[in-house]
Order: C-alpha cells, then sequence, then structure tokens
C-alpha cells in the first residue's frame, strides 16, 4: 500500500510585507542620512501620525514619515561613499562641530558635499583638488567665527590646540544657552556638564579632546531642543542645495 506523503505549502512571496519592510528600512537610512536625534524622531513619528513606533504605524502613516523626511533633504538613493581624504575629514569635523554650535542645521555627509560643492566647484568631496583644501576648511572657519567659535587664542593670535579648541566650542554653546535663557547667566562649562548634561566632571586627568567633543554634542542638543539653534543665512542645507 502506497504511503501518501504531505507537503507543506509552498511559501507564497508576500509582495505586501516586502514593501512595508522596504519602508521601514527607508525611514532608517533617511534618520541615520539626516543626523536626526532619537528624541526628534520620536517627535516627528508623533506628529506625523500619532504613535511613537514604527511598528505601530499604518504603510499609509509610514508612507507620511517618508514624505515628511524627504522634504526635510532624505535622499532614498544610497548614499555616495564618503570622502577619506585629510581635506574631508577636517572639513566633517568642523560640520559636525558646527552642528553642535547650531550654525548648520543638518549633518549628514550629503549636507557637507552641497556645501564643498558649492564652494569648490566640484560635484564631489572625493574628487577636490587637495591644493584647494585651504577653500573650504577656511568657509568653515569662517562661518565658526561668525557663530561666536574662537579658533585662536585672544592673546596670542596662534591655532588652538585640539584640546582647547573643542573647550571653546563648547563655551561657544554655552554662550548661546545663556542668551536664550535655558541656563543661568552664572554658569561655567563644569556646570553644564554636570547640572544640564548629567555628564560627570571630577576626574583625575584633565579632560581630553574627546571628552570635550562629547560635551560638545549634548550641550548642541540642549541648544536645538531650547530652540536656540540659529543656522547662518546662506548657510542652511534644506532639500538638494545650501540654505544655512
Amino acid at each position: 500500500m502506497a504511503t501518501s506523503v504531505a507537503f507543506a505549502p509552498r511559501a507564497q512571496f508576500d509582495q505586501t510585507s516586502q514593501h512595508r519592510r522596504s519602508m521601514i528600512g527607508k525611514v532608517k537610512i533617511a534618520i541615520k542620512q539626516l543626523g536626526i536625534e532619537d528624541d526628534d524622531y520620536r517627535q516627528i513619528l508623533l506628529s506625523q501620525t500619532g504613535k511613537m513606533s514604527l511598528k505601530d504605524c499604518s504603510d499609509q502613516q509610514i508612507g507620511r514619515v517618508l514624505d515628511h523626511l524627504k522634504k526635510k533633504g532624505f535622499q532614498p538613493l544610497p548614499p555616495k561613499k564618503a570622502a577619506a581624504h585629510p581635506m574631508a575629514r577636517k572639513a566633517r569635523a568642523l560640520w559636525i562641530s558646527l552642528y553642535h554650535l547650531g550654525a548648520v542645521h543638518n549633518s549628514s555627509e550629503q549636507a557637507l558635499e552641497a556645501f564643498a560643492a558649492r564652494q569648490l566647484k566640484c560635484e564631489r568631496l572625493a574628487w577636490a583638488n587637495q591644493r584647494e583644501a585651504d577653500k573650504l576648511i577656511e568657509a568653515l572657519k569662517s562661518m565658526a567665527k561668525r557663530a561666536g567659535w574662537l579658533q585662536h587664542s585672544p592673546v596670542t593670535g596662534r591655532m588652538l590646540g585640539p584640546i582647547e579648541l573643542r573647550s571653546s566650542l563648547c563655551s561657544a554653546i554655552l554662550v548661546k544657552l545663556k542668551e536664550a535663557g535655558a541656563v543661568p547667566a552664572d554658569w561655567h562649562l563644569h556646570d553644564a556638564a554636570w547640572k544640564l548634561c548629567g555628564i560627570p566632571n571630577a576626574k583625575a586627568d584633565p579632560w581630553s579632546a574627546e571628552d570635550y567633543q562629547r560635551l560638545a554634542a549634548e550641550l548642541g542638543k540642549h541648544l536645538r531642543e531650547a530652540g536656540a539653534a540659529q543656522p547662518m543665512n546662506g548657510q542652511i542645507v534644506q532639500e538638494g542645495g545650501i540654505d544655512g
């Protein structure tokens, strides 16, 4: 007597589920591409969908979030590989610091590329002539100066070292927080580090450049939350171009 064999039904390709996963993936890429902080991302979700998590959103709501992110500058195409030469690394560090300072509103690689393209007249930062590096770096330093970030010693005129430079950045952000009334006028950096950012500053060793960079990122986050970030006219990066 022949034995019947039961075959499992062939798995069906769930096109709807695949499309949903694709949209969720694009949202995650957009958040990273635009440099959006987690709290800001949650606020976008809440304002666009009334939900606090993508998994609770309908496909239509996820599409609404994607449309919003595209208006903020998200480009769905895979991002180009970031330039890695010395000029690009220095420019990137300055760009991110300017974001913490509130001088630009978008810390993404695409935003830096757009700014560099305008300064260097070159489509890709990776293709830029290294002999023109000063043109881009000086443009970024000029933005920093206008935003109140001292790059040179007011006494000797010499360029500040890495630790002094980042300490100066933190001080400039703190000034903006004071001007906005977000912190008391008599606070020093150690007050802001602990009382505002929760970063312990009583340590045996002096602070490193990385310590100050971490503080700058936290202070910058509070600056944006206070609505006191003021990107500079003509320099903001928006959809497909520059705007401050």
